[in-house]
């Protein structure tokens, strides 16, 4: 198995619930941990910006990532979400084994 992580920026909390939530509930993340208060300043559309944000940490598979990252899109108010998926290279066993019990098969 290759297991990952995705980092999905979101604009409010109620959101990052909702979209951790339908994530997990379809099998797609095992864990989904929610970073509140996040201030992120980017460019867009030629402007700079300052936004609170708020930082989903997902602990997934690759098998799943095509569908997760659909999904994501599919729930995201942002025109261009942030995902950005960094292999586990290495993790506790048991842990990695509760990924596999937990992510679509």
């Amino acid at each position: 198995m290759n297991y990952i992580i995705v980092l999905c920026m979101i604009d409010s909390f109620e959101a990052a619930k909702s979209v951790a939530r339908k994530l997990v509930e379809a099998k797609l993340a095992a864990c989904v941990n929610i970073v509140p208060q996040v201030t992120s300043v980017y460019s867009w559309k030629n402007e700079i910006v300052e936004d609170n944000e708020v930082l989903l940490i997902i602990k997934s598979k690759s098998e799943v990532y095509n569908e997760l990252e659909a999904k994501i899109r599919e729930l995201h108010s942002y025109e261009v979400p942030e995902i950005i998926f960094f292999n586990i290279q290495k993790g506790l066993p048991e842990y990695l084994n509760w990924i596999d019990d937990n992510v679509k098969k």
